[in-house]
This record gives C-alpha cells, sequence and structure tokens, in this order.
C-alpha cells in the first residue's frame, strides 16, 4: 500500500497541515463554522476584516450570482477590533488550526492602531493587510493602486509587528502585480495573498437599476480564476516571499494548480458560499489528488509551472 501524501506545508514559519486556508469575508470570524466544519481539517482561516471601530457596512442586497461567480458589496461590516479580541478571539484561540486577522483601514493609523491591539492578545498566527480600500487622505486612492502608497502603510504596520507574520492581500485591479508586490516585499511584508476581488456592476435592465445596493462590487469566483491564476504565477516570479492564491478555487485539483503557479497555500472563498464545508472538502480532495498522482509532498508541486 502506497504511503499517505504529506499535504504540509510551512509559510513564513508557521507549519499547516495543509494548504488550505478558509479567506476572509466569507467564513465569519472562525467560530460560527465549528459546529459544521472540523476545523482542524483545514490549513488555517482568516477571520472578516477587522477595523478600528464597528462598521455596519453597505445597504443590501449585497450579494448577487453572476455567470460562474458572485458580486458582493458587504462594507466590511465587522465589530470592531476591540469586541473581536474581547468577544470572539476567546474561542479561535481553543482552536488547532492556524487564526489570522484580516485587518483594514481608510488611514494608516487604522491600520497601525489595529495591529497594535491585535499584538497584547493571544490566539493568533499572523495578520493579513487588506490593502484595497480608499486612503482618506489622498482622495480615496486604493492603498494598493499605488507602489508609494502601498509601502507606506505597510512599513507602518510593521513598525509595531513584533509577534506574528504579516501579509498583504493584494488588489488586482492594477496594471502591474509584479511591482505590487515587489512594493510589499521591499516594504517588510513576510507574504503576499492574492487576489482580491475585481471592481465589477451588475444591472437589472428592467429597473435600470444596479443589483447591488452599493452599485459597484467586487467579482469572485470561478469566473476569475484563470486570471487570479496568471497574477500569482506572476507575482510569485517576481518575490522572494511566499504567496498565497485565491479566486475561484473550488476544488483539491485547483489547490494544485495555484501551487504549480507558485503559491505556497490558498485561499477558499465563494465556495463557501453554496458549500459551508467547501474549504475542508477541498483540502481532503488535494490530498487525494495528491495520492492519485503518485506526488509524495505538497511541496513538490509549488511553482511546478515554468512558461519559459
Amino acid at each position: 500500500m502506497s504511503r499517505t501524501a504529506d499535504t504540509s506545508v510551512e509559510l513564513c514559519g508557521l507549519k499547516l497541515a495543509n494548504p488550505v486556508i478558509a479567506a476572509s469575508g466569507t467564513f465569519g470570524y472562525g467560530v460560527e463554522f465549528a459546529g459544521m466544519v472540523d476545523l482542524r481539517r483545514l490549513g488555517g482561516l482568516v477571520v472578516k476584516g477587522l477595523s478600528r471601530e464597528p462598521i455596519a457596512g453597505n445597504p443590501a442586497p449585497r450579494l448577487v450570482e453572476t455567470a460562474s461567480g458572485m458580486l458582493n458589496s458587504v462594507g466590511l461590516q465587522n465589530v470592531g477590533v476591540e469586541a473581536f479580541v474581547r468577544e470572539k478571539l476567546p474561542a479561535l484561540a481553543r482552536l488547532r488550526t492556524a487564526v489570522f486577522a484580516n485587518v483594514f483601514g481608510y488611514e494608516v493609523e487604522d491600520y497601525v492602531e489595529v495591529v497594535r491591539v491585535l499584538e497584547d492578545a493571544e490566539g493568533l498566527a499572523g495578520y493579513e493587510l487588506n490593502v484595497s480600500c480608499p486612503n482618506t487622505k489622498h482622495g480615496g486612492m486604493q492603498f494598493g493602486s499605488e507602489p508609494a502608497l502601498l509601502a507606506e502603510v505597510v512599513g507602518a504596520v510593521k513598525q509595531v509587528v513584533r509577534r506574528r507574520p504579516l501579509v498583504v492581500k493584494l488588489s488586482p485591479n492594477v496594471a502591474d502585480i509584479a511591482t505590487m508586490a515587489r512594493a510589499a516585499e521591499q516594504a517588510g511584508a513576510g507574504a503576499v495573498s492574492l487576489v482580491n476581488t475585481f471592481v465589477a456592476l451588475a444591472i437589472d435592465a428592467k429597473k435600470r437599476r444596479p443589483r447591488l445596493g452599493a452599485g459597484f462590487g467586487g467579482l469572485s469566483g470561478p469566473a476569475i480564476k484563470p486570471i487570479a491564476l496568471r497574477m500569482v504565477y506572476q507575482a510569485a516570479r517576481a518575490v522572494k516571499i511566499p504567496v498565497i492564491g485565491l479566486g475561484g478555487i473550488a476544488s483539491g485539483e485547483d489547490v494544485a494548480e495555484y501551487l504549480l503557479a507558485g503559491a505556497t497555500a490558498v485561499e477558499v472563498g465563494t465556495a463557501t458560499f453554496w458549500d459551508p464545508e467547501a474549504p475542508a472538502r477541498i483540502a481532503r480532495e488535494f490530498g487525494e489528488f495528491l495520492q492519485r498522482e503518485g506526488i509524495t509532498a505538497a511541496r513538490e508541486l509549488i511553482g511546478g509551472l515554468n512558461l519559459e
């Protein structure tokens, strides 16, 4: 009988049981899924984005199904970092899986303050900075759309991070993803994750109005996977730090594709909306894929695609 394949990967000094992480904004704060999913079967999970103060989010409707995907405009609704540490983190700290806190803000100081609060708390494996937010001090330009702004926020957060790795979640709404990945790396990021959602629009032709309450939304799901794979490949070849890939992952073979493109780990998001157990199922399917293909360890796949 053949030996079971080793699905583990190492990310920023953390050993994950497998490369599948539940993505931010799609898995609540993690604790909500504890009764439905064996969270120990995941490589990790990222909690929904945390801000300095609570945010109520955007007007309904917030989700719209599209061809092979989904538009969302939740508006980063969350309880705020203080309430998260007080009400959610104690239960998360008892989980036997890596928990990452997604952090966002509208000014550099917001990011710094959220991470400062989290640094004093127990139960987290690392941070993921969402840089797809509009910087109110720079006329609404996204931190993730300009290398200098990206370097500013990553550098400032890096000054207060002492205990945990810092992952930067890159926006795909840029001309050159490799440049943004290098800017994050040079500013001190321990890893980058990509891609976040694509800015998109759905219209109700009969009502002559957007289908989302806030107008524009973020496109995710299988429809974006080929573009996301291309960006992950480009980013992985541009930096020496680990890359986490996301976009349209719905099967174990999808995970293998991202690793071949250069990712060390992946995040599963939209698939969770139609199947809450998707991250655990995909992790299992990935192990089965390795077994079928005679691959002894997940790390053998990382960066295995070469287009040159």
